[in-house]
């Protein structure tokens, strides 16, 4: 490889890494301004979204699009933000990449003010020399009514649905360095 072929392929990393950020940031933008068509663009064809607790998991672009119409449409005014990001090109495909995305939201699912806190694992793919979602899932921390959360952190289950049940969240109880953590804190 050349220096001006490695000057190129460090430049379009650069590029995509920025091109992802605005992907990430138009995501939440759509979803807070209910804009259906433009939060289904930013999916591949064949995306997948997901949720471990499975609240919201669709297949297909046009999938996704009907699952965001079902969530968004009991939920008033809401705001999505997102803080860090981490981006990966694929040093052996340029055109996919991964992150892991760290946001929150204030929503309104069924009039119930609602905070909460998340990560996205994200996998993306640049379709036409456009950076797309390939796959979505979406973790919690904790979703609760706004009414809560100065004790939603300490409790088990900090995950509240539209109708009110109540989950465990996605994490960290669930992460294995979290389990070692805790087992190490109990013997010492």
């Amino acid at each position: 490889m050349t220096d001006l072929e490695a000057l190129q392929r460090r430049v379009d990393r650069l590029e995509s890494r920025a091109e992802i950020s605005e992907l990430i940031s138009a995501y939440a933008i759509a979803c807070d301004e209910h804009d259906i068509p433009r939060l289904g663009g930013l999916f591949t064809e064949d995306a997948v979204f997901d949720t471990p607790s499975k609240l919201m998991v669709a297949n297909g672009r046009q999938g996704i699009v009907d699952m965001f119409i079902k969530v968004l449409g009991i939920r008033g005014p809401g705001y999505h933000w997102t803080h860090d990001h981490f981006i990966r090109v694929d040093a052996n495909d340029p055109d996919r990449a991964t992150g892991l995305v760290l946001s929150h939201a204030e929503t309104t699912p069924n009039n119930r003010p609602s905070l909460a806190a998340m990560k996205y694992d994200d996998n993306y793919r640049r379709v036409g020399g456009k950076w797309l979602f390939e796959k979505r899932v979406l973790r919690f921390l904790y979703y609760v009514p706004a009414a809560e959360y100065l004790s939603a952190l300490n409790t088990e289950n900090r995950l509240v649905t539209a109708t009110g049940e109540r989950m465990k969240p996605d994490y960290p109880e669930s992460l294995a360095c979290w389990q070692e953590f805790e087992k190490a804190k109990k013997k010492g």
